[in-house]
C-alpha cells in the first residue's frame, strides 16, 4: 500500500470530501428547497466533555513535548480540531490525543471537534495509520495496535500489513516483541534498547538470560552486531559445543545473514556455517505458519 494511498485512508475518517470532488451542480431554481448541507462541520465544545479512546495505541506522551504545545496552544490556539466519535454520552477521542492532554495543560475551556461515526476497529485501524505516518508509536505501541487487530478483530497479519502498508514479515517481527519480559519492553518503550538489540535477544528462550543480555547490552552500550556475538556464543555453549564453534567464530557476516533471515521469514532461524559447510535451521509452530513459511520461500503446497 503505498503512502497516498494511507492518506486516502487516513482522509476517509479523519478529513473531509476531497476538493473537486464530484461534479458541479446547478444552482436549483428559487421555487425548489434546496438539500441540507451535510457537510461536516467544526464546533466548539467543553473540554471536560471530551474522553480518552481506550483503542488509542499510542500509550505514552512526553512531558516536555507536551508542555511545548500547551504553550504554543495558549499563543495560538488549536488550529487543527480533534476527531471524536460519540460514545455512551461522552465524546470519545479518535484523533488528537496529544492536542486534547496539552489543552488540559494549557487550561482552555473548550476545543474545536469534528463528530464522526466509526466502530472500533476503524478507531484503531485510523489511529494506527495516522501514528505510523507521524512515526510517533514505539515499538511496543506499534505491536500491541497489530496484536490487537489480529486478537480482538480476527485480522491476519497478512490483512493487518496491508491496512497499514507493511509488510507481513515486519508486522510478524513486530508482535514478536511482545513475547518479551515486561521489563525488556520497557527497557524498548524508553529506547534503552533498540529494535535490533530486542530481535538479537529473541534468541535466547530463557527470560531469564534475556534480561541478563539485555542489562549487558544497556550497561556496556553494545551495538548490534556485538550483541549477536553474545547470544552466539551463548547459544553454542547452551548446545554443548555440538554444532562446531560459535557461527561469528569463521565469518562475520554469518550472524548477519542469519538475522536477515529472521526478519524475513518471521521466526527463529539458526545459520550454523563452518569452512563453507553448515546447516539452515527455520523453526515453525504449526501448520499455518509452516504454510506461511514455504509461501516466502516461494514453494507452493501441492
Amino acid at each position: 500500500m503505498s503512502k497516498s494511498a494511507l492518506g486516502r485512508g487516513l482522509g476517509a475518517l479523519l478529513g473531509g470530501p476531497a476538493p473537486g470532488s464530484g461534479s458541479a451542480a446547478l444552482s436549483p431554481p428559487a421555487t425548489v428547497a434546496t438539500a441540507p448541507d451535510t457537510r461536516e462541520r467544526v464546533e466548539r465544545v467543553p473540554l471536560d466533555r471530551i474522553r480518552p479512546c481506550p483503542l488509542q495505541p499510542r500509550k505514552d506522551f512526553p512531558e516536555e513535548t507536551l508542555r511545548e504545545l500547551a504553550d504554543s496552544i495558549r499563543e495560538q490556539g488549536i488550529v487543527q480540531p480533534l476527531i471524536v466519535r460519540e460514545r455512551d454520552g461522552v465524546l470519545e477521542l479518535i484523533a488528537g490525543e496529544r492536542r486534547w492532554r496539552a489543552a488540559q495543560l494549557a487550561g482552555v475551556a473548550d476545543v474545536p471537534v469534528i463528530v464522526r461515526q466509526a466502530d472500533d476497529r476503524a478507531v484503531l485501524e485510523m489511529a494506527l495509520i495516522e501514528n505510523l505516518q507521524r512515526e510517533n508509536l514505539n515499538p511496543i505501541e506499534e505491536a500491541q495496535g497489530y496484536a490487537q487487530l489480529v486478537g480482538q478483530f480476527n485480522l491476519t497479519q497478512e490483512e493487518v500489513a496491508a491496512k497499514v502498508g507493511k509488510s507481513r514479515a515486519a508486522v510478524a517481527n513486530a508482535v514478536r516483541l511482545l513475547k518479551l519480559a515486561p521489563a525488556l519492553q520497557a527497557y524498548l518503550r524508553e529506547g534503552r534498547l533498540s529494535v535490533g538489540h530486542a530481535k538479537v535477544i529473541l534468541g535466547m528462550e530463557e527470560p531469564r538470560q534475556q534480561q541478563l543480555i539485555a542489562e549487558r547490552v544497556i550497561k556496556e552500550a553494545l551495538n548490534v552486531r556485538q550483541t549477536e556475538k553474545v547470544v552466539a556464543r551463548l547459544q553454542w555453549r547452551g548446545s554443548g559445543g555440538k554444532h562446531g564453534p560459535t557461527p561469528l567464530a569463521g565469518d562475520a557476516h554469518v550472524a548477519e545473514i542469519e538475522n536477515r533471515l529472521r526478519e524475513r521469514f518471521g521466526t527463529k532461524v539458526h545459520l550454523r556455517y563452518r569452512e563453507g559447510k553448515g546447516s539452515l535451521e527455520i523453526l515453525f509452530f504449526n501448520d499455518g505458519d509452516l504454510e506461511r513459511i514455504l509461501q516466502i520461500a516461494g514453494v507452493g503446497a501441492d
